[in-house]
């Protein structure tokens, strides 16, 4: 008589494929977890990227010369210049605009803002408008250029001033420029 053998190999051969199936699933599930969070970060920095460079690029540019007219005075009291848009650029809202101005002596800084139909005329606002005609626009879109003309204190001959433009969103344009060494009733700062 043959004693019967109590075998467990065909057994332990069946939890070790369990425990190998469990592993992969456990990893599998592992994996999706970690892609979903890596996929979900990269569109979170690719946002950020895009909106950086929204900020750090300009929109505006200047169009032409930038002109100081003295309205029968001997010094320039208003500057006038135009703008547009850089090729692709999304457009701009001239009431988040502001225009900082300083001339190069003088350690206070004149913040100028956009001025709507209510808005007094002063020493604190600027108009835009396309080809210099009423009425005053409040965006700058497409191809469109637009003159912006705004009072001043005093400008003497050869006299350097410092303008800059500060759209809502975007990087700003600063630029210098020197009042010529005769004042005429329009001039073409330099």
């Amino acid at each position: 008589m043959q004693k019967e053998k109590n075998s467990s190999d065909a057994f332990t051969g069946l939890e070790a494929a369990i425990v190998l199936i469990a592993f992969v699933v456990v990893a599998a599930v592992f994996s999706y977890v970690i892609l979903g969070a890596g996929f979900y970060t990269t569109q979170k920095a690719q946002e950020t990227v895009y909106k950086g460079v929204e900020q750090a690029t300009t929109n505006v540019q200047l169009i032409g010369n930038v002109y100081g007219l003295t309205g029968g005075r001997t010094t320039i009291n208003m500057i006038k210049f135009s703008i547009n848009l850089a090729p692709g650029a999304p457009a701009v809202d001239l009431r988040t605009l502001n225009i900082v101005f300083a001339k190069q002596d003088a350690a206070t800084l004149k913040i100028i803002q956009h001025a709507n139909e209510t808005t007094p005329v002063g020493l604190d606002y600027f108009t835009a408008q396309v080809n210099g005609q009423p009425p005053n626009v409040n965006s700058l879109s497409g191809t469109q250029q637009v003159e912006i003309t705004f009072l001043v204190d005093p400008i003497g001959p050869s006299e350097k001033v410092n303008i800059e433009i500060r759209p809502g969103v975007g990087a700003a344009l600063p630029f210098s420029k020197t009042a010529p060494a005769s004042i005429e009733s329009i001039n073409v700062l330099s």
